[in-house]
């Protein structure tokens, strides 16, 4: 490892050498490419070495022979395994209820009147609080859950420790890393369960999630974040967006050149999606249309043979003083702007970076990768913190808690920090998603070390 980052010196000094012996833009461009394929492989060297010595490591402690089936021994080590995860569940459980409860009060109090008034026309306040409440949790358990599995099991390990009980462990021959070996099973189920609850379960109550104590019920108006249809360079605008009724107020749709042949816009008094049908493709329906005038005469507008604005005159299923505009803009995308992203699906979240009317950030290209890597992130904070817990140089409990919440702040500032600078197109996706574990995993790695008894 050491020997492949001291040699990154000596790279910059060849390629410098290169672009002056290279002369012209072929041999520059030329040049870059081979730049390019040698960082993508000395990065892709740095990661695997360091998976590879934490995998070696873990290998190499659990390579002691079992114990038979059914003998003592096994019997004894499945009692040890179910007191530990008892006491790791005990412990994620309180952490996570502790955390969630002194949201909802400090949130709650704040918002009263709110849930006040919409109890009084929408039924009982502690259901209607509880229900809110319920949604926000899932939201808060994506966020949150990562961490509270690595405190859980840094407070298990205390109890081992403040009890005495790590001693009588390492003193019948169980290896450090058989102690912690259930832990490392349950932080990775915690792990796997989060990526379930993100990909699966929040994205069927995004809706619920968007709303804030303005908006309850969910049919307040929002104010509407312009934006283009990639595809088309139609800017779809409005006043307002009516998230149960996937309903816009005023819509204004600003068309190109090449569609602007009647007018430069589309200005009617209500816009409602539509998704793909027999009839139609997805887009948006704008009713009682106010501009242009007269536009139940006029004929539909197509683009590379393809109709985009249909007026009623075309097609028979529209009611006078209708237009439909084709759009694979979702209303989801239009209406909560920047934090669709944060309640999406991966898969979703791929399917709107394929979509060419999808004009979306880089930071949905940084969130795309970041969720690829989260497992892997759970599992270097972990082996991080583990082994403070451990070691033989640090007997105060309470010093050995104090490092590693400091480990877990530096690790959250810098996957932060990465994940902003890949936002801002500073840095590219894939380093600031990767950029954490190529500095935290050879650490996590030399830090397994001391895990060895």
């Amino acid at each position: 490892m050491s020997s492949v980052i001291s040699n990154l010196p000596h790279v910059s000094h060849k390629v410098t050498d290169s672009v002056v012996a290279a002369g012209g833009s072929r041999g520059f461009s030329r040049l870059i490419r081979s730049l390019r394929l040698r960082l993508v492989l000395y990065r892709f060297l740095y990661v695997s070495t360091g998976l590879l010595l934490t995998l070696l490591n873990l290998l190499r402690y659990s390579s002691q022979p079992h114990p038979p089936r059914n003998s003592p021994a096994h019997l004894s080590m499945m009692i040890l395994d179910r007191y530990l995860l008892r006491q790791y569940v005990q412990i994620f459980v309180i952490c996570f209820v502790s955390m969630m409860g002194l949201y909802i009060v400090i949130d709650a109090f704040g918002h009263l009147d709110q849930f006040s008034s919409y109890a009084k026309e929408n039924g009982n306040l502690l259901a209607i609080i509880g229900e809110y409440y319920a949604y926000r949790s899932l939201s808060f358990f994506d966020r949150a859950g990562g961490i509270l599995a690595m405190i859980a099991a840094i407070f298990t390990a205390t109890w081992l420790q403040r009890h005495e009980e790590l001693t009588a462990m390492l003193a019948a021959g169980i290896s450090k890393f058989r102690v912690i070996k259930p832990l490392i099973f349950a932080t990775i189920a915690v792990s796997l369960l989060g990526v379930a609850n993100r990909e699966f379960i929040i994205p069927t109550v995004r809706d619920e999630l968007a709303r804030d104590t303005n908006d309850l019920g969910g049919t307040e108006s929002r104010d509407l974040e312009p934006r283009f249809d990639g595809r088309t360079d139609i800017l779809i605008s409005g006043q307002k967006t009516i998230a149960k009724e996937q309903r816009i107020l005023e819509p204004t749709f600003i068309l190109p050149s090449r569609l602007a042949q009647y007018d430069k816009q589309l200005v009617a008094e209500n816009a409602y999606y539509q998704p793909a049908t027999a009839e139609h493709p997805a887009g948006y329906l704008l009713d009682k249309v106010s501009t242009p005038k007269g536009i139940d005469n006029l004929a539909s507008l197509q683009l590379d043979n393809e109709p985009i604005v249909i007026t009623s005159r075309d097609a028979p299923w529209l009611k006078p003083g209708q237009v439909f505009v084709v759009s694979q803009v979702s209303f989801q995308i239009l209406a909560s702007g920047s934090t669709w992203r944060h309640y999406a699906s991966t898969g979703e979240l791929i399917t709107e970076l394929s979509r060419p009317s999808s004009e979306l950030g880089a930071d949905v290209r940084v969130a795309v990768h970041a969720r690829l890597t989260q497992p892997v992130m759970d599992a270097t904070l972990l082996m991080l913190g583990l082994p403070l817990m451990f070691s033989r140089r640090n007997r105060n409990v309470f010093l050995s808690i104090g490092l590693c919440l400091l480990v877990v702040v530096a690790f959250s500032i810098v996957t932060l920090a990465c994940q902003s600078l890949g936002g801002l197109n500073l840095l590219r996706p894939t380093l600031a998603a990767w950029l954490p574990i190529l500095i935290f995993l050879p650490i996590a790695a030399a830090m397994s070390q001391s895990l060895r008894t």
